[in-house]
């Protein structure tokens, strides 16, 4: 299938897929998995395959950069440790659990060890999309735990192939400077890059110019670690972790709105073409085994997505327990979280895109030209574990979230009342000495202040909660007043238009500024 047909295809399905998804109340992911099982079926588009560096290189670290900026790095920080142990020691474990159990059912252990490292890390796309529903705190670790473990996964799997076809030996020391490489590595070209950002953003007055800059990022980062056999995810990660700090105070604010008009539709199609992916991958595989094969792969992922889940699980509550016992600090008891809380925990450890990346860039033949063992079995059994981990987890853990009765995140609508309410005093506060240096007009500082005083008064009383207050109505009563105007305005510009007494030119530049108005009114802006 040649390229343009196959982007036809995937832009179908991803709307297919989300369409149907909202229709049915299906999550997203797990929609997109059966279309794309369903496209897999058309002989034409089973047989076209994605090379996993596209995957590894272009699809990843899009998804990952814009995960990394929309992060919370508070909340990274006070959870350091447990992302820190999640994102390696669970990995390594995982990743040998699964060997353990691969070689029980017959593999290797070579082949059975890049099987564990593809299926150990979890996925920051698919965590996001579908753990969407848990207090912030959960969810900023579990994405995070998916954003880091790549790297050690990639490192397990690289080992793993290399000693298969002979180009690894492994010892203490050596596994360790890979370890130091990949995350060293990946950290140094991640701060470097953020760097070069930073400077070429404070220079660059046009937007296109400053987002062609943001778009280069992520990939500039994954390649330049790629060179030096470090960790490009890592790399993307600090990257993007670093310039959400900075970006606040250096970005312009038309280089924001583009950039939040681009990024969240460029990550939603690249992410739901990953999950449709994953579904037609699976008819491929499918397709490569034989019968007595194949029934082997399905007891394998079955049992995988159960080592899957138990080596999780128990990792969350024996580690708990551990630091409990060394870690007796007040702050530290101040984190602890709930059995039915860390259950909801252990089951959203999603699989997705970077387990498949992983599986497809095991070699196809060894250095001899003798195939590489089981190379289509760890294929399947890898695509298999991710429609299991994404549909049957995915579709427990809505159940498992209501069993756990997790308490009401509101701490994001307190501190946004509490961060609004303090802007808007100090603007206040700040009025007449501002006024008085721009040398501005009594009449105009009143007319500003009145409207200052009367967001003030909207935002004190939707952080109290009281529908009824006269400043809600008041404010209601003005944007719907507003909105209307800009609708009939939006109406008369077009007319003038149809008459032909204004050129399609300026109706696209007065409908640009009453968009803007309309959006900011109406608070639909995508800010997350």
């Amino acid at each position: 299938m040649i390229g343009l047909e196959l982007v036809v295809v995937l832009g179908a399905a991803v709307l297919l897929g989300n369409v149907l998804g909202r229709r049915f109340r299906i999550a997203p992911p797990v929609a997109l998995l059966i279309v794309g099982a369903l496209l897999g079926l058309v002989p034409a588009v089973r047989q076209t395959q994605l090379p996993p560096e596209v995957v590894l290189l272009l699809f990843l670290p899009v998804l990952l950069y814009w995960e990394s900026l929309t992060t919370s790095m508070r909340e990274i920080r006070t959870n350091l440790r447990g992302i820190v142990l999640l994102s390696t020691v669970l990995v390594i474990l995982t990743a040998g659990a699964v060997a353990v159990a691969g070689h029980a059912l017959g593999l290797p252990w070579g082949p059975a060890w890049a099987l564990g490292a593809a299926v150990a890390p979890t996925d920051a796309t698919a965590v996001s999309a579908l753990a969407g529903a848990l207090p912030r705190r959960q969810i900023t670790v579990l994405r995070a735990e998916s954003l880091v473990n790549d790297g050690t996964a990639l490192v397990i799997f690289g080992l793993a192939v290399g000693i298969t076809v002979g180009e690894e030996h492994l010892t203490l020391p050596h596994v360790g400077a890979l370890f130091l490489l990949a995350y060293g590595g990946g950290a140094a070209v991640g701060v470097a890059v953020a760097w070069v950002n930073m400077n070429l953003r404070r220079r660059l007055d046009d937007p296109l110019h400053g987002n062609l800059v943001m778009i280069l990022a992520p990939f500039t980062a994954y390649l330049l670690a790629e060179l030096i056999h470090a960790s490009g995810v890592l790399a993307v990660v600090v990257s993007g972790l670093i310039m959400a700090q900075v970006a606040p105070s250096l970005i312009r604010a038309e280089h924001r709105r583009q950039a939040l008009a681009f990024w969240p539709l460029a990550t939603f199609i690249i992410n739901g073409a990953l999950f449709v992916l994953v579904g037609v991958e699976l008819q491929y595989a499918f397709r490569q085994l034989s019968r007595s094969d194949l029934q082997d792969a399905l007891i394998a992922i079955g049992v995988v997505s159960v080592v899957l889940v138990v080596v999780r699980l128990a990792f969350l509550f024996v580690s708990a327990y551990l630091i409990r016992a060394i870690d007796r600090r007040p702050e530290q008891r101040l984190r602890r979280i709930s059995h039915r809380a860390r259950v909801v925990s252990g089951l959203a450890g999603f699989r997705g895109a970077v387990s498949l990346a992983v599986a497809l860039s095991v070699p196809e033949t060894l250095d001899s030209g003798v195939p590489f063992p089981d190379r289509a079995f760890i294929v399947f059994v890898t695509s298999g574990v991710i429609v299991v981990t994404l549909v049957v987890q995915g579709l427990w853990l809505p159940g498992v979230v209501r069993w756990a009765r997790l308490p009401r995140d509101t701490s994001v609508d307190e501190e946004e009342v509490l961060a609004e309410t303090t802007a808007t005093e100090e603007a206040i506060s700040a009025l007449p000495r501002l006024a008085a240096d721009l040398g501005t007009t009594p009449k105009v500082m009143e007319w500003l202040r009145q409207e200052y005083e009367a967001h003030l008064a909207t935002v004190r009383a939707k952080g109290a909660g009281s529908d009824g207050d006269p400043a809600l109505l008041h404010n209601r009563h003005y944007t719907d007043l507003r909105l209307a105007l800009i609708a009939h305005k939006r109406a008369t510009v077009v007319r003038l238009r149809d008459e032909r007494e204004i050129d399609d030119t300026v109706l696209r530049r007065l409908q640009a500024a009453l968009d803007n108005e309309e959006v900011r009114l109406a608070g639909r802006e995508q800010v997350e």
